[in-house]
C-alpha cells in the first residue's frame, strides 16, 4: 500500500530587536541565567507590558517578503496554559487577527508552499534538565518571536528541509533575525498525518515539538512517517498528540496529548491597545525591502551570466553575495571573481559560520583588481591564483606581488621557443601523449610554466605545443 507524507509547520523566529517585546531588557543570547530580566517580563503582579513598535515593523516586513496580506487592524491576545517556562500562566501572542495572512514561499521545483499566518508573540523561558533536577532560566522569556504558520502543503522530506532554507535565508536578507539555529533563534514544529495517496482527506496529526536542526528535523519527520504507517497497517490508529524527537534513539516520543484552540481559552490582552498600520506605513516597509534571495539568484544567473549551481552558493550566504558584487564591478566575465571565491577563498572558510560572517582577508576591492588583471590579460591564469593566495595569506592588494615586468606577458614568438624546447626535452611525454595517455601533456605545460616562472599563457602554450606535435589545427 502507498502512503503519501502530509505536512506543515509551525516556524518560530527570534527577532533581531534590542529589547524585548514588551520591556526594556536586553535579547543578546546568553548572559548568567535570570539576568536579563525585570518585573515586566517574569510577570511580577502590578506590572504592564509596552509593545515594541519595532516588532511590528519587523513582522510586517516578514510578512511582505513572503507575499503575506498585511492586516490594518490587529490585536494581541492571551493564550492560557499553565507550565514552568512561562510565568504568568499565559503568553502574549495573537490568535483570531493575525498581523500577515495568506502568502506562500516558492519551492525550486515551482511549487508554492503555502503561509497560513504570520504573527507575533513573546517567547517563553528555558528549562534546563540536569541530573534529575529541572532550573528554569528566564533570560529567553520575553523575547520577540514571529510565528510563520504553514498549509498542509509539505508532501516530503526535502521540501521540508527546502522551505526552512528559503524561509532562513528570506528573514537573514531582510534583516529581521540572525536566524541561527543553533541559539534558537529560529526553531520548527513540525505537524505531520500521513494517509494513502490518492485521498483527500487528511490522516490524524502528531506535533514534532521545537526542533533548531535541519538534520534533526529530516530525521525526525522520516521516523514519525514510518511510525505513522506501520502503526495504520497493524491495525492500530494515530492519536493526535505533541512528541518529541530523541535524537540519542533516533525515534520520536510522546509528551502529552495535543491541545485544540479551544484549550488555551483565548481572548484579548486587556493591558495593550490595538495595532494599525496604514497602507501608507505597508507601502512604505514594501519600498524598503532589499533585494530578495529569489531575485538576487535569477540576476547573478540572466544578468550576470554565472551558472545556477554557483549563483545559488553565492546568494546562500548574504555578506558573501554582496562581496561578490563588489568584487566585480566593471569586469566583463563575472565567472573569475565568482570562481575565486567558490574556489580559493571557499577553500578556507571551512564553516557555514565563516561563510556566513564573510570572514576573507582581503576587501572586495583587492579581489577586482586582480579579476580585472587576468581579464585583460595582464597576468595568467596561473600567476593569478598564485598571487591570490599570497593576498589571501597576506591581507595585502595584488600590487605587493606582481611587478611591471610581470605583466609584460610573453612575446608569441618567445613562447613558441619555449615551446619548441619543452617538446624536444620531453620526448617520452610526447610520446605518451600521443599514445593516448592525456596525462602526459601536463608534464610537457608544466616543463613550460616552470621555464617561463609561471608568466606563460596556458592556453596558447597548448595550442602550440599541439601544433608541433601534429595534433592540432595550425595556430593563425
Amino acid at each position: 500500500m502507498s502512503w503519501e507524507m502530509v505536512a506543515g509547520l509551525e516556524t518560530h523566529v527570534e527577532l533581531s530587536t534590542k529589547t524585548k517585546i514588551f520591556c526594556q531588557c536586553t535579547t543578546e543570547f546568553g548572559g548568567e541565567p535570570n539576568t536579563h530580566c525585570c518585573p515586566v517580563c517574569i510577570g511580577l503582579p502590578g506590572t504592564l507590558p509596552k509593545l515594541n513598535k519595532r516588532v511590528v515593523e519587523y513582522a510586517v516586513r516578514a510578512g511582505l517578503a513572503t507575499n503575506c496580506k498585511i492586516r490594518n487592524i490587529s490585536k494581541m491576545d492571551r493564550k492560557n496554559y499553565v507550565y514552568p517556562d512561562l510565568p504568568k500562566a499565559y503568553q502574549i501572542s495573537q490568535y483570531d487577527k493575525p498581523l500577515c495572512e495568506h502568502g506562500f514561499i516558492t519551492l525550486s521545483s515551482g511549487k508554492n508552499i503555502n503561509i497560513t499566518r504570520i504573527h507575533i508573540e513573546e517567547d517563553a523561558g528555558k528549562l534546563i534538565h540536569d541530573r534529575g533536577d529541572i532550573y528554569i532560566d528566564y533570560n529567553r522569556g520575553g523575547v520577540p518571536l514571529i510565528e510563520i504558520v504553514s498549509e498542509p502543503d509539505i508532501r516530503s522530506i526535502d521540501e521540508a528541509v527546502e522551505y526552512i532554507e528559503k524561509l532562513r535565508l528570506i528573514m537573514k536578507y531582510i534583516g529581521v533575525s540572525d536566524v541561527k539555529m543553533q541559539e534558537g533563534s529560529l526553531r520548527c514544529d513540525v505537524n505531520i498525518s500521513v494517509r494513502k495517496k490518492g485521498e483527500k482527506a487528511l490522516g490524524t496529526r502528531t506535533e514534532i515539538k521545537n526542533m533548531n536542526s535541519l538534520n534533526f528535523i529530516a530525521k525526525a519527520m522520516e521516523y514519525e512517517f514510518n511510525r505513522q504507517i506501520e502503526m495504520l497497517e497493524s491495525g492500530g490508529e494515530i492519536e493526535q498528540e505533541t512528541r518529541r524527537y530523541n535524537s540519542d534513539l533516533n525515534i520520536t516520543e510522546s509528551m502529552r496529548g495535543k491541545e485544540d484552540a479551544d484549550d488555551y481559552r483565548y481572548f484579548r490582552e486587556p493591558d495593550l491597545v490595538t495595532i494599525s498600520i496604514s497602507e501608507e506605513e505597508i507601502n512604505k516597509y514594501k519600498n524598503e525591502l532589499p533585494e530578495l534571495p529569489d531575485e538576487k539568484l535569477n540576476r547573478f544567473v540572466n544578468e550576470l551570466g554565472l551558472p545556477e549551481a554557483d549563483a545559488e552558493l553565492l546568494i546562500k550566504y548574504k555578506k558573501i553575495a554582496e562581496y561578490f558584487e563588489k568584487s566585480c564591478k566593471d569586469v566583463e566575465n563575472k565567472k573569475l571573481p565568482a570562481n575565486y571565491i567558490l574556489g580559493q577563498i571557499f577553500r578556507r572558510l571551512s564553516t557555514d559560520g565563516e561563510k556566513e560572517e564573510c570572514r576573507i582577508t582581503i576587501p572586495p576591492e583587492y579581489l577586482n583588481e586582480l579579476a580585472i588583471l587576468t581579464e585583460k590579460k595582464k597576468i595568467n591564469s596561473n600567476m593569478a591564483r598564485n598571487t591570490l593566495e599570497q593576498m589571501l595569506d597576506t591581507g595585502k592588494p595584488a600590487s605587493e606581488f606582481i611587478s611591471e615586468k610581470d605583466m609584460e606577458g610573453i612575446a608569441e614568438d618567445v613562447l613558441r621557443s619555449i615551446c619548441e624546447k619543452a617538446v624536444e626535452a620531453n620526448e617520452n611525454a610526447v610520446i605518451q601523449y600521443l599514445a593516448g595517455k592525456e596525462k602526459a601533456f601536463a608534464a610537457i605545460i608544466g616543463f613550460i610554466m616552470k621555464e617561463t616562472k609561471g608568466k606563460a599563457d596556458a592556453v596558447l602554450a597548448a595550442e602550440i605545443v599541439r601544433q608541433l606535435i601534429g595534433d592540432g589545427e595550425a595556430i593563425e
